[in-house]
C-alpha cells in the first residue's frame, strides 16, 4: 500500500476585519478542491477563527499522522520564525505521533511579482508606466529582515518594467509611513502615484493604507494618487502555495539566515543575537495578545535550529 503524501496546513496571520478572513479561509478551500487527493486545513496565529491548533487537530481527526505547514505570509517577520514553530511544537506535543515539515515564506516570488504589475495595470490604463512612481507599502515589523524584503520586492518589481520608480513604505511598526513615502515620491519627481498594498487579502491595514493615501492625497492636489488592489486568490498563489508545500515534503529547503537578527549582530540589534522568539504585541492591531506561550525549539526534527553560545534557537526559517 502507498504511503499518502503529507497533509497540507496553512498558517495565516490573522485580521480582525472579518471580509479577510474568510477570504483565507476561502483560499483554503480553494487549495483543497485543487488537491482533492491531499488533507489541506488552514488556521490562524491570533484574531481570526480557526487557530491553527484547530486546524491541526482537524487534520488529525481525518487521520492525517504526517503535514507540511506552510506559513501563508509575503515576509518571514516574527510569525513566520517564531510564532507559528513554536505553536506547532504545542500541537506535537498534544497529538503524539503527528510529524511534520515547515515550509518558508512566500517572498517577493516572480509570479507573485506579476500579479503586482497587474495590481497596477488595472489603475493604470494606457498611462506611460514612464511617468508612474509606485508605492510599494508593506505591513511593517520590528524585524529589520522583514522589513528588507519589502524593498527587494519593491526592486524585483522594477527592474524590468519601466515604472519611474518604485519606493517603499510600511504602514505600522516601521518608517517610512505611508505620507511620509509619498513625500518622498514628490521629491524624487513623481506626479504620478499609485500606492499598491503589498498584502494577500483584504484587511484592516490594507484599508488604512487606502485611507492614509486618500487623506495625503486630499492634502497634495497637485499630485495624482492612485490606489491598487491586493494580491488577492490569484492561481499564481494557490500555485506558489503548492510549490512551497512540495519543497518543504522535499525537504528542499532555502532558508535565509544572512541578515537574521538572531543569528548575525546587526547594528541596532545586537541584543537580539541567541534570544529566544517571545510574544510581541502590535501596537496598530487594535491590541491583542497571542495568548500562545511561546516554546523556544519546533520539536520536529526539521527545524531551522541555530546555536548561539549555548542557545539553541529553532525558530525555523
Amino acid at each position: 500500500m502507498t504511503t499518502p503524501p503529507p497533509a497540507l496546513l496553512i498558517a495565516g496571520h490573522g485580521t480582525r476585519d472579518e471580509a479577510g478572513a474568510e477570504a483565507f479561509r476561502d483560499f483554503v478551500r480553494r487549495l483543497g478542491q485543487r488537491r482533492p487527493e491531499l488533507p489541506v486545513a488552514g488556521g490562524f496565529i491570533e484574531l481570526s477563527p480557526p487557530p491553527l491548533g484547530e486546524a491541526v487537530t482537524e487534520l488529525v481527526e481525518r487521520g492525517v499522522r504526517r503535514f507540511a505547514a506552510v506559513p501563508l505570509m509575503l515576509v518571514s517577520a516574527g510569525h513566520a520564525k517564531g510564532d507559528i514553530p513554536a505553536a506547532l511544537a504545542r500541537e506535537k506535543e498534544r497529538h503524539p505521533g503527528i510529524s511534520y515539515a515547515y515550509g518558508r515564506p512566500l517572498g517577493p516570488h516572480p509570479a507573485l511579482l506579476n500579479v503586482l504589475e497587474r495590481r497596477l495595470d488595472e489603475v493604470l490604463g494606457d498611462a506611460d508606466r514612464g511617468e508612474v512612481t509606485v508605492l510599494l507599502v508593506g505591513r511593517g515589523s520590528t524585524d529589520p529582515d522583514a522589513n528588507a524584503e519589502v524593498y527587494k520586492a519593491a526592486r524585483l518589481l522594477w527592474e524590468g518594467r519601466g515604472y519611474a520608480g518604485v519606493e517603499t513604505a510600511f504602514v505600522s511598526l516601521a518608517a517610512p509611513d505611508v505620507p511620509s513615502g509619498l513625500d518622498r515620491c514628490v521629491r524624487l519627481g513623481a506626479r504620478r502615484i499609485v500606492v499598491l498594498p503589498y498584502f494577500l487579502f483584504t484587511g484592516i491595514l490594507p484599508d488604512r493604507v487606502r485611507q492614509q493615501s486618500r487623506d495625503w492625497a486630499a492634502a497634495h492636489p497637485e499630485t495624482e494618487v492612485r490606489c491598487a488592489d491586493v494580491i488577492g486568490p490569484e492561481p499564481e498563489l494557490l500555485d506558489l502555495v503548492m510549490e512551497r508545500y512540495e519543497e518543504a515534503v522535499k525537504g528542499d529547503l532555502r532558508m535565509n539566515c544572512d541578515s537574521c537578527v538572531y543569528r548575525i549582530a546587526l547594528p541596532g540589534f545586537e541584543d537580539k543575537v541567541g534570544l529566544p522568539q517571545q510574544p510581541h504585541f502590535h501596537p496598530d492591531d487594535d491590541g491583542h495578545d497571542h495568548g500562545n506561550g511561546h516554546g523556544n525549539g519546533n520539536g520536529n526534527g526539521n527545524g531551522h535550529g541555530h546555536h548561539h553560545g549555548g542557545h539553541s534557537h529553532s525558530h525555523a526559517h
